[in-house]
């Protein structure tokens, strides 16, 4: 038990890790505490401390995701594997993680991408071929309303067709930049394009779950 742990919480530790082992998923407040005979707001409370002490880390305001960490600051062997959505369909004004967006789910290395609230989506073309994106992959995105000249993003155009692009902003348009010589320069109006995300990584070929 590290020093800076206390019984309690190394009690909570020692049943989270147990409960994942076994059930291979995290049990929410009101498992844990009729589990271990406490209140739901002592089983918040330890868990608050524990964050705070670096051992366990939440992610994701959209589903619950509680890693236990070692002392390297990663998730341990059995938690480094999770799920993220895989998004069917872009849409503007909806929330990305509607349920009836999804097209299922990708399961992803939590060390690789560590961010929450991420989300997949299915690349289609070879435009961005020069980037080695290519028809099929799997784009591994984190949620974002902006971008940095030259990032590579999710883009709704004109409010219907998704699109995976470079980004660079200039005074009085949006050019979104392929990666491929055979396609051209697109530029918008300002109004034309919102970014719905930026794309931290990517995946080739994987299994989805339904």
């Amino acid at each position: 038990m590290r020093p800076d742990i206390t019984v309690k919480q190394q009690r909570l530790l020692d049943y989270l890790e147990q409960h994942i082992n076994d059930c291979g998923r995290v049990p929410s407040l009101r498992e844990a505490a009729a589990d271990i005979g406490v209140s739901h707001a002592a089983v918040a409370q330890t868990l608050k401390a524990l964050e705070q002490k670096g051992v366990v880390r939440r992610d994701g305001r959209y589903s619950r995701n509680l890693l236990l960490l070692n002392r390297a600051q990663e998730p341990i062997a059995g938690q480094r594997w999770r799920e993220v959505p895989l998004i069917g369909r872009v849409t503007a004004g909806r929330p990305m993680y509607a349920q009836e967006e999804w097209d299922g789910s990708v399961v992803i290395d939590a060390a690789l991408f560590p961010g929450g609230d991420l989300f997949a989506l299915r690349v289609k073309g070879d435009s961005m071929r020069d980037a080695a994106i290519l028809d099929g992959d799997i784009a591994i995105c984190e949620p974002r309303q902006y971008a940095a000249n030259g990032e590579i993003v999710v883009a709704l155009i004109h409010q219907e067709e998704a699109t995976v692009k470079r980004f660079f902003l200039f005074a009085d348009h949006i050019e979104l930049r392929p990666e491929n010589k055979a396609y051209p320069v697109l530029r918008y109006t300002f109004g034309d394009v919102l970014v719905q995300g930026k794309v931290v990584g990517l995946q080739r070929g994987p299994e989805t779950v339904q």
